[in-house]
């Protein structure tokens, strides 16, 4: 399969498109961008606009940029001269089954047809396909200009080759991917931010503490330690010298007992809605816009961190 990668296609640009489509064109690739929303170019303009200073503090080259985005007529437009297509669109089978059709039919022969897909595998629309060999799963954390992790999940009858390039291309515009051996609904990130995500609301249900300082034991504790180390590394290193084994031998179970004893909420319409004016409460005096600007900034200083602490290293 062709690694040469001159030409991007980016298949919807709602919020995760347009990173993708700055992040492509900050590393010298042409991007096509095909969606039908009546704004698309003051959209991608107020996405270069925002996301140029992001790549730039990256080291990436962002003169000329814009002139790296074309807006085309459709999808088959979008595809023709593509090396690599990604896909955002909505988070339905059936949609992508159809689409997905029509990718295999109007690019390349050698493209790579990659998903953004949330939860769905992808062999839960390829089974039609006439050719399903360089159909994957690509799926960023947004937003993907800034946040490394892909994962990067073949469906049944990806070939091995495409996943090689998958891997190939996330790298060569600075993502780090990881390769997910089984298919499974929600892949690795978000079924562990879902597990995260469901004891932090029945907390919160259960009236042990707001949603704003959760946020703030997460962010001054657990979110630290796991962007430096990761679960299983904190907890190998939480085993002092004995490591995880005495982790797993001495304290294994004690948490097997608070496993036991986690919470299922309810999420009933009411707690729903109390649980909205909680957020609301907590952080709705912001935009939109102000807090994602924090959050953005307080990330890229975080992978600045990281970034320099690992030269360091090496």
């Amino acid at each position: 399969m062709n690694t040469e990668f001159r030409t991007a296609a980016v298949i919807g640009a709602g919020t995760i498109g347009l990173s993708w489509t700055a992040l492509f064109a900050g590393h010298g690739l042409t991007v096509r961008v095909s969606d039908p929303r009546p704004d698309l170019a003051e959209a991608i303009q107020s996405a270069l606009d925002e996301f140029t200073p992001h790549l730039a503090q990256q080291g990436l080259e962002v003169d000329g940029i814009a002139d790296r985005v074309v807006i085309a007529a459709d999808i088959a437009d979008a595809v023709r001269d593509a090396d690599v297509v990604q896909e955002n669109g909505p988070e339905n089978a059936e949609f992508k089954k159809d689409l997905f059709a029509t990718l295999v039919r109007e690019a390349p022969a050698h493209a790579l047809l990659l998903s953004s897909s949330s939860a769905i595998p992808a062999t839960a629309f390829t089974g039609g396909l006439a050719d399903a060999s360089r159909v994957l799963i690509g799926h960023p954390f947004n937003p993907p200009h800034l946040i490394p992790l892909v994962e990067v999940v073949p469906g049944g009858r990806t070939s091995d080759e495409s996943v090689a390039a998958a891997v190939d291309f996330y790298r060569f515009v600075g993502r780090t991917p990881v390769v997910e051996r089984k298919e499974i609904p929600g892949f690795v990130g978000n079924r562990l931010q879902n597990a995260l995500s469901r004891e932090a609301i029945y907390l919160v249900e259960q009236g042990v503490v707001t949603p704003e300082d959760l946020d703030k034991v997460m962010t001054n504790s657990l979110g630290i330690r796991w962007a430096t180390v990761g679960p299983f590394l904190g907890s190998h290193l939480g085993g002092g010298p004995g490591g995880y084994r005495h982790m797993a031998e001495h304290i294994g179970k004690s948490m097997k007992k608070m496993w036991d004893g986690l919470g299922k909420p309810s999420q009933s319409p009411e707690e729903q809605e109390r649980l909205i004016e909680a957020v609301e409460k907590a952080y709705g005096s912001s935009t939109y816009s102000e807090l994602a600007e924090t959050r953005d900034r307080k990330q890229i200083a975080v992978l600045s961190a990281l970034d320099s602490a690992a030269k360091e290293e090496n």
